[in-house]
Order: C-alpha cells, then sequence, then structure tokens
C-alpha cells in the first residue's frame, strides 16, 4: 500500500503571512492561544504564541473588597492630643505646603490645622586656631 500524499521533498509553497514562496518544507505551524490554526508562515513572519494572548483562559484570583468590612473606629479613640485638641486617630498626617484647612476662624472647626512652625534665632561664633 502506498503513501497518501507524496514526500513534497520540492513542493514549493507560499507563506500565508507574506506571501513570498518557499519550500514547504521551511514553513512552520503559526500557534495562536495554544491552538493550530491552518497557516503556515516563513521563518521571519513566525513567531511563537506569546502569552499575553491566553488572557482569559486560566482563573485568576484577585480580590478587591472585604466581605464584612466595619468603620474605623480610630477616629474618636485616639483622644486627646499634647496640645489639647481632639486627636483624630488614623487620619492625624498634615503634610504638604500650605495645607488645607484653617484659613479662618469659622473654619477652625470644620478643617483644624494642628502644623506649627517654630523658628529659633541664636548666634554662632568660630574660632579658627
Amino acid at each position: 500500500m502506498s503513501n497518501q500524499f507524496a514526500t513534497g521533498k520540492r513542493a514549493i509553497a507560499e507563506c500565508d503571512i507574506c506571501g513570498f514562496r518557499y519550500k514547504l518544507k521551511d514553513l512552520k505551524p503559526l500557534v495562536i492561544k495554544t491552538k493550530v490554526v491552518n497557516l503556515l508562515a516563513c521563518s521571519t513572519c513566525w513567531s511563537p504564541d506569546h502569552p499575553q494572548l491566553q488572557l482569559g483562559m486560566y482563573p485568576v484570583n484577585d480580590p478587591q473588597d472585604l466581605r464584612n468590612p466595619r468603620r474605623d473606629t480610630t477616629y474618636e479613640v485616639s483622644g486627646t492630643l499634647a496640645n489639647g485638641n481632639l486627636g483624630e486617630g488614623s487620619r492625624v498626617i498634615q503634610w504638604g505646603w500650605a495645607p488645607v484647612g484653617g484659613s479662618i476662624n469659622p473654619d477652625q472647626l470644620l478643617t483644624p490645622n494642628y502644623i506649627r512652625s517654630t523658628l529659633y534665632l541664636g548666634s554662632v561664633t568660630v574660632a579658627v586656631t
């Protein structure tokens, strides 16, 4: 019984990507998303199956939320600060140049500003011997 197909030692075929002619044995099959598609490509046009094309094929567990979150109770828990003002717990961070808050007296209760600067001037004497 003979073979169903010819050996193709000298068979010529076109690259399905660029259209140039090559020997059939030099063309490689393309693989997209781990599936062999019915396309043959030359060595210039052929590229391996890229992992980014496989997005969505495998389950990804990336939780962002908590199931039963609770409110932040440290807002009132921290008590009073050393200067007598009510502390803000985990929200006591004020930083930056000219931070928001404490701009005028009516706003003092709504947006307090606890950042204070202290300046000391003095003199330094340098003796060279």
